[in-house]
């Protein structure tokens, strides 16, 4: 590994959003003073050991995407990327956008994070990166209790499903390994769930599951505007 080597954070904002409602994408709806997806850009670019910043947009959202930086992270670089029709495609175009770097040992780690989830701490974004620079992979989860089997038609089965985890971004792996895998994941038209289902399927990475945070919550409806407002009035996170 470069001994230079730095960290980069992919947001992922590339989604349609429909659920939470409105006329926009969700992650430019406004919560705390500043746009959802500006919280999490700005909290990447404080952390040590991230040194590039990448957005991916749907097309149509990259003239807003361009508003939001100008004046939510004026001073930050953020490169923008245009995403694909599904979150893996939008993946592959951020590691195609860094893969030259990749190769050339400037980029050791890549972390994937949903823009969606905009009350990432850095305190997360820490352990994932150091976690994932150990072990090659790294994701965060909060277990999730009272969880049963069910068969297709309804009967419930008992059965140890072990700890249940509920799976959270930033996920971090490897920078070559998660390119390959990538790349080797086009070709055969595989779609994975997330992150770590395309890594842990073409890699030989070892993923590590770490404690993730109840706060990093993922906006989907419009209640979980008001509870992030919440999560950030309750822990005195100032907007702009």
């Amino acid at each position: 590994m470069n001994p230079v080597a730095f960290a980069a954070a992919v947001v992922l904002a590339s989604g349609a959003g429909v659920r939470v409602g409105g006329e926009r994408n969700k992650v430019y709806l406004p919560l705390g003073g500043r746009s959802v997806v500006s919280w999490s850009l700005r909290t990447f670019a404080g952390v040590a050991g991230v040194g590039v910043l990448v957005l991916v947009v749907r097309p149509q959202d990259r003239e807003l995407a361009e508003q939001v930086l100008d004046l939510e992270l004026s001073g930050c670089d953020v490169e923008i990327v245009h995403g694909g029709a599904a979150r893996q495609d939008s993946e592959l175009m951020a590691l195609r956008q860094l893969a030259p770097r990749i190769t050339a040992g400037e980029i050791d780690v890549v972390l994937m994070h949903d823009a969606a989830r905009p009350l990432v701490s850095a305190e997360l974004v820490s352990a994932v990166l150091a976690a994932a620079r150990e072990s090659g992979g790294a994701v965060p989860g909060v277990p999730r209790d009272g969880l049963m089997r069910v068969s297709e038609d309804g009967k419930v089965a008992e059965a140890d499903l072990g700890t249940m985890m509920a799976m959270q971004t930033p996920q971090g792996f490897a920078a070559g390994p998660l390119l390959a895998a990538y790349e080797r994941a086009a070709d055969d038209g595989f779609t994975g769930t997330d992150t770590a289902a395309c890594a842990t399927r073409y890699s030989d990475v070892r993923v590590r599951c770490i404690p993730g945070d109840d706060s990093n919550i993922k906006i989907t409806y419009p209640h979980d505007l008001v509870v992030a407002a919440k999560f950030l009035a309750a822990a005195g996170r100032p907007g702009r």
